[in-house]
């Protein structure tokens, strides 16, 4: 389904392009111009692929983390509520969306557009919402300076991302906070923001607010290893040019990062995520056993993985829900296409590329997991071996 936000508010819509005008050259000159000798420094934005698309998601996504640091810092009880399946919903979820959807929308020229999201805004229409919705629109409305959106305006923004997706056409996915409780607790979380054409994922931001810049390879509580290391990254790939990383207050250029090339799996770290009722982890460490991984695992929130693998930070991610989970696609298109990009490889158990194209969700062989080329062959052997030996102690 192709929607078009917001054409009947013209007047909110007209003060916030004032606010957010800025072209892309300006937004060129803010990233800075250091370079790094130890990655190749993207120079040239225009010679990309999808270059208004990149520009219009790296802009959403970005703004929408700084709505979110700016919740994160102060959390108040009040912001934190619970949706139908009990999992935790915030409102900086509520305005993350909403950023992305008026970003979007207005860099796409006002171009219908798709956009598949994990929020609605079902509970904020109902009664005794309204101090959440009036701090919703207020976190909005400081995020773009100045804005003078309403509290309809704001539903109708987080309501843009309704769309149902599918394999035809064009369809943004986005998970306006993933890893909501690595939010609460101050951790790791990610705005993810992808585009599928045609069902293929050709784009792909991370904005990972609390991950350093340094590597935390071998840093089980996802930290680096200097209390001093910048923290803030923003992760961005568009199909067949490469991922590339850069701070994200966008103090200086981006660089091209690559997954690890490590060929034997006992010098291989892995990462899982860091809620046990998110992945079987005793399945994890039965894998990595027959791997020879030697290094505990590295458990972090959110699509941050994705992004951490991709620079190199680990060599395997492991994902395998409980019994009846069903993956949602805005989980994994952006971070899909990061570690893709990077070099890495990304399928389901059985070894078969994840399939975007059938909807919200990924019918998909067990779990999910990632790999560079050389370490992949034995992933799988192990996967399928440890899940063998599960599935046989369990019928006994």
């Amino acid at each position: 389904m192709s929607i078009n936000c917001f054409l009947s508010a013209k007047a909110p819509l007209q003060t916030f392009a004032a606010v957010t005008s800025i072209s892309s050259t300006r937004i060129v000159s803010v990233f800075g111009r250091k370079s790094s000798p130890s990655f190749v420094t993207l120079r040239v934005v225009s010679s990309m692929a999808y270059e208004k698309e990149l520009d219009a998601a790296k802009k959403a996504a970005s703004l929408a983390a700084r709505l979110c640091q700016k919740v994160q810092k102060a959390l108040l009880q009040s912001d934190v509520q619970s949706k139908s399946d009990k999992s935790p919903v915030t409102v900086a979820d509520y305005g993350s969306q909403a950023v992305v959807c008026l970003v979007l929308e207005k860099e796409l020229n006002s171009e219908p557009f798709s956009l598949v999201a994990e929020e609605d805004s079902a509970d904020l229409r109902k009664d005794g919402s309204q101090d959440i919705l009036e701090r919703i629109t207020k976190l909005v409305n400081d995020t773009f300076a100045g804005s003078t959106l309403s509290t309809d305006d704001i539903l109708r923004a987080i309501d843009c991302g309704t769309s149902e997706g599918g394999p035809n056409g064009r369809h943004w996915v986005l998970d306006p906070i993933d890893g909501t409780k690595g939010f609460l607790r101050g951790d790791q979380y990610a705005v993810a923001l992808g585009l599928l054409e045609e069902g293929k994922v050709v784009l792909g931001v991370l904005a990972c607010p609390n991950l350093p810049l340094a590597s935390i390879a071998g840093n089980s509580n996802n930290k680096s290893s200097s209390s001093s290391d910048e923290i803030g990254c923003l992760f961005f790939a568009t199909i067949g040019s490469g991922t590339y990383m850069q701070p994200l207050d966008s103090k200086s250029d981006p660089v091209k990062v690559q997954v690890s090339s490590v060929e034997n799996p006992e010098e291989a770290s892995f990462f899982e995520s860091f809620e046990g009722a998110h992945s079987l982890h005793d399945l994890s460490s039965s894998i990595a056993n027959k791997l020879g991984v030697k290094a505990p695992p590295v458990r972090i929130d959110s699509q941050a993985k994705y992004g951490a693998l991709s620079r190199g930070d680990g060599a395997i991610y492991l994902r395998f829900p409980h019994k009846g989970y069903r993956e949602k696609i805005w989980d994994h298109v952006a971070g899909a296409i990061v570690v893709t990009e990077a070099g890495g490889i990304v399928t389901d158990a059985a070894g078969k590329p994840l399939d975007f194209s059938k909807g919200k969700y990924l019918d998909l062989d067990t779990g999910i997991i990632v790999a560079n080329e050389k370490l992949m062959p034995l992933l799988l052997k192990a996967v399928r071996d440890s899940i063998a030996e599960q599935e046989k102690a369990s019928a006994l």
